[in-house]
Parts: C-alpha cells; sequence; structure tokens
C-alpha cells in the first residue's frame, strides 16, 4: 500500500493525489498538518532517504528559516520530536510504500509506483503506436 503524506494547500501534494488517482493507484492519505507522522513513519522514511534529513526537511520553509536551527547537529529523537511540532519543516509530498520513496511531485519518478503489469502494458501500447 502507497503512503501519501501531503498538506492540502500544496500544490505539488494536489499534483500527486490527482495522478494517483487518475491512475487508480491505491493510497492512503495522510495530512501532516492534522495528523502529524509518528516517530516509526519518520524513521521508516528516513531508512530509504539517500542523504538523510537533508532529502525530508525543506530549508527553504519559513519555518526552517524562522527556527534557525542546525539538522545536522540534531539527533535522531531531536529532529523527530521536532517534525512532530513543525510538521512544514517537511519537504512535500512524501509518497513511499514498501519498496519506494518520492519526495516531492516529479511525474516520471511516481511511475514506480505503478504496479508493473500497468508499466507493462504501457510500455506495449507506446512501442506500438
Amino acid at each position: 500500500m502507497i503512503d501519501l503524506y501531503l498538506s492540502p494547500s500544496c500544490t505539488s501534494c494536489r499534483k500527486a493525489r490527482a495522478w494517483l488517482q487518475s491512475h487508480k493507484v491505491p493510497f492512503v492519505e495522510h495530512n501532516i498538518l492534522t495528523q502529524p507522522m509518528t516517530a516509526n513513519d519518520l524513521r521508516h522514511i528516513l531508512t530509504k532517504t539517500e542523504n538523510g534529513t537533508e532529502d525530508i526537511i525543506s530549508t527553504r520553509s519559513k519555518v526552517f528559516q524562522k527556527l534557525a536551527v542546525d539538522v545536522d547537529n540534531l539527533t535522531i529523537n531531536e529532529l523527530i520530536e521536532l517534525v512532530t511540532e513543525f510538521p512544514n519543516l517537511l519537504r512535500r509530498p512524501i509518497i513511499t510504500d514498501s519498496k519506494h520513496l518520492q519526495i516531492g511531485f516529479n511525474e516520471d519518478e511516481i511511475r514506480a509506483f505503478l504496479p508493473r503489469e500497468y508499466r507493462r502494458a504501457e510500455m506495449l501500447n507506446t512501442i506500438e503506436e
């Protein structure tokens, strides 16, 4: 099952939701503002990142700039507490399943969440055209 972590006002989040819906990909939507991510959710996501906190923290966000915190000097538990308290620190959307992680919306990369059979059929249709 795919988990889509988003905030409703985020344009990229709305694009990701619409893309998953239009491709009939089942997902569970998590509004990070009304239901902050759990420590386990964050740990799970961090294990899939290539660059750790650098991949998930939005250094351009107003919250990040206001807090003026050096996330590189935080322990994992401190980071999790901070993100739980200030969910807007996260880059969005965060899309994950048992194998994949995508942060932000990218129409090419999100295709990895399509079932293999769907991708195969799509490729065959492209070749035949």
